[in-house]
């Protein structure tokens, strides 16, 4: 059985942007689906994230993760090909510093965010 990859994101999204990207990295064959709001495309996004309703949302063989950190870290603990994060401790804990800093400060000033949360 073929497995079958799905990213429901949003064109500007650099949440979206990193987890196209990092399936790019690995090499992944899978299918993006560009979701407009407000649209019925949107119910793609309660589907598979009915908790914040936001997006990406990545789909592996029917099975949706939500939140691009926790989809990064799932991409890359499935494909083992080109690692994201260092194989040092200490340089894979400031990484992973980093990248939930950029979320903080980017998250609640990105456009898109603020109108996913006022459709909510």
């Amino acid at each position: 059985m073929a497995e079958e990859v799905k990213l429901y994101g949003a064109w500007g999204s650099p949440f979206s942007n990193r987890v196209d990207i990092a399936l790019r990295l690995k090499g992944v064959d899978y299918k993006y689906f560009d979701v407009e709001f407000p649209s019925n495309s949107a119910s793609s996004i309660i589907k598979y994230n009915p908790v914040y309703k936001t997006l990406p949302d990545f789909v592996h063989n029917e099975s949706p993760t939500a939140e691009s950190l926790v989809i990064l870290e799932y991409i890359d603990e499935t494909w083992k090909d080109h690692p994201f994060l260092p194989q040092d401790l200490y340089k894979r804990a400031q990484a992973r510093f980093w990248a939930r800093f950029i979320d903080d400060k980017v998250k609640d000033s990105h456009p898109l965010h603020t109108l996913v949360m006022s459709l909510s």
